[in-house]
């Protein structure tokens, strides 16, 4: 762990003496919160960002401080269209970059939903395991060719993992009571044993996947939550003893990811899960709020999700 970096390190200061003329990353999800503050601190450096987004309207709008950085410190910035929650324009993104052709340093899995009422993708999933995770799970490894070997795949995840193991059996809630907390902890815990079987598959040429926590940060993810959803999660956790939420800012909850994107080593990182730019530790209990459980970090709970998923998405992904 690089003890110089905490809780409250800034994306800044994570990419402190980073020169990345020449570095070139993907970026899902940068129409708003974190998504912008991860491309902005890349490109202040000279990096060559893709975002990836839903609304390509939207993200021209809300990116516009990050093609002003991009432009004053010799970075580049562009866009591109994807809706994860529509494996025809997974598919159709991912054609267009093979296309291009050019490669990626790093794959920065960052969209997501949290929190939704009952519905479904396009395809026909639970909206959030069918988003956060096989939107993405499709995308990347469409695209693992364009990842530079000694390159990196980093998931977003959260500490809402700890609420859910996935559900192989019954990923989209034909059989189980809905519940929106109990499903992002699915989707979740999903992206983090996505990035432990990525990790495995291709780290024989240098490229180490981890997932990660941001932190707890007012971002637009909670837009979808019904009224009382937060606050009834956070009386339930207050009642077993965990301590009091507390927040972080935007470029504190992006330092963590261009943290594992670029700064740390990637030996330490591979096949983890991250948070306040370090690896986090396993940790048991309800009341705790920190680190993982075990069952995210199950290399056989991996291979499973990983075929189940291909299962699902009708395609194979070669180990």
């Amino acid at each position: 762990m690089t003890g110089r970096f905490d809780a409250q390190t800034t994306a800044d200061e994570a990419l402190d003496g980073k020169d990345l003329r020449g570095k070139r990353y993907l970026i899902t999800g940068t129409s708003a919160g974190l998504g912008v503050e991860t491309a902005r601190a890349l490109v202040a450096r000279g990096a060559d960002v893709v975002g990836a987004v839903r609304n390509l309207a939207k993200a021209e709008a809300a990116t516009a401080v990050v093609r002003a950085t991009a432009d004053a410190a010799g970075g580049r910035f562009s866009l591109i269209e994807v809706d994860l929650a529509s494996l025809a324009s997974v598919r159709a993104c991912a054609d267009k970059l093979l296309a291009d052709g050019r490669l990626f340093d790093a794959v920065i899995a960052n969209a997501g939903v949290m929190v939704t009422p009952l519905g479904y993708t396009v395809d026909g999933f639970e909206t959030q395991f069918g988003t956060n995770h096989l939107g993405h799970f499709v995308l990347v490894n469409r695209i693992a060719s364009l990842i530079v070997d000694g390159g990196r795949l980093v998931n977003l995840s959260s500490a809402g993992h700890r609420l859910s193991d996935v559900d192989i059996d019954d990923p989209n809630f034909e059989r189980t009571a809905y519940d929106p907390w109990v499903a992002y902890g699915r989707a979740k815990t999903a992206n983090v044993l996505f990035a432990v079987e990525f990790d495995r598959r291709h780290k024989h040429r240098g490229v180490r996947a981890c997932a990660l926590m941001p932190g707890s940060i007012a971002t637009e993810l909670g837009r979808y939550a019904e009224e009382g959803v937060f606050q009834a999660l956070l009386d339930d956790m207050k009642q077993v003893g965990a301590p009091d939420l507390v927040y972080k800012t935007i470029p504190q909850g992006a330092a963590t990811t261009v943290w594992a994107a670029v700064t740390a080593p990637p030996e330490e990182i591979g096949g983890q899960y991250c948070e306040d730019c370090g690896v986090a530790p396993i940790t048991e209990g309800a009341s705790v709020r920190y680190g993982a459980f075990a069952y995210a970090l199950d290399a056989d709970n991996a291979r499973r999700l990983w075929e189940r998923s291909e299962e699902l998405v009708g395609e194979t992904f070669p180990a």
